[in-house]
């Protein structure tokens, strides 16, 4: 299935790409340059469409569980303080996703949006550490009973759209989408200190399934 987050990407490159086939088999007479383009455009077409899939998901039941908003790889867990949302001592989870993840991202808790601001920014490669400082980005928070979990939409060197649903007020379930980042990207969250944490360095998440932690 096709995330309605990147159909009308989708429809536009494969409308493109079906414009460059039928111009290089109408113009070019070499017989193995337009193999080559017709192959070339295969490929790009295949890869748009595994970009843009959207495989349903089941999370797991608990109240107490924050689940994965984003499918990757975990690339930094640390403490650190968090000044905008839970406001103190906070354990900070990144995952980097791949061009080659699904891109689509899910609520990580079951709450209400209290926090919402999107941050104009550069683009550097979404592993960087400044990426997480200084690149575009939408920043979400979302509370229940439990407690706060803070986290970030970060768009990368090669993605330049980040697609966020929410807005302050908005009442959400654990597991439901909400937006994607496209081409490559990375989400970092911020849980409470005292979360009980379930993943660990270079662990693959998988949007709306793993645990990350638990309050």
């Amino acid at each position: 299935m096709i995330t309605e987050y990147g159909i009308s990407t989708f429809v536009k490159i494969t409308l493109i790409l079906t414009i460059i086939t039928l111009v290089s088999w109408y113009f070019i007479d070499n017989q193995l340059s337009k193999i080559i383009i017709s192959i070339f455009v295969l490929l790009f077409f295949l890869f748009t469409l595994n970009f843009f899939r959207d495989p349903a998901r089941t999370s797991p039941i608990g109240e107490k569980y924050i689940i994965s908003p984003a499918d990757g790889e975990v690339i930094k867990i640390e403490q650190i303080e968090e000044e905008k949302f839970i406001k103190g001592n906070s354990v900070m989870i990144s995952i980097f996703m791949s061009p080659l993840n699904v891109h689509v991202n899910r609520n990580p808790i079951d709450g209400n949006v209290a926090y919402y601001q999107y941050v104009l920014g550069e683009y550097f490669a979404a592993f960087e550490d400044k990426a997480s400082l200084k690149n575009e980005q939408t920043h979400i928070g979302i509370e229940n009973k439990f407690g706060k979990v803070f986290f970030k939409q970060i768009a990368g060197f090669v993605a330049r759209r980040i697609i966020c649903t929410l807005k302050v007020g908005d009442s959400v379930k654990a597991g439901t989408r909400f937006g994607m980042i496209q081409f490559g990207s990375r989400v970092d969250v911020y849980l409470p200190a005292t979360a009980k944490i379930n993943v660990k360095m270079n662990e693959k998440t998988v949007a709306g399934e793993t645990i990350l932690a638990e309050f």
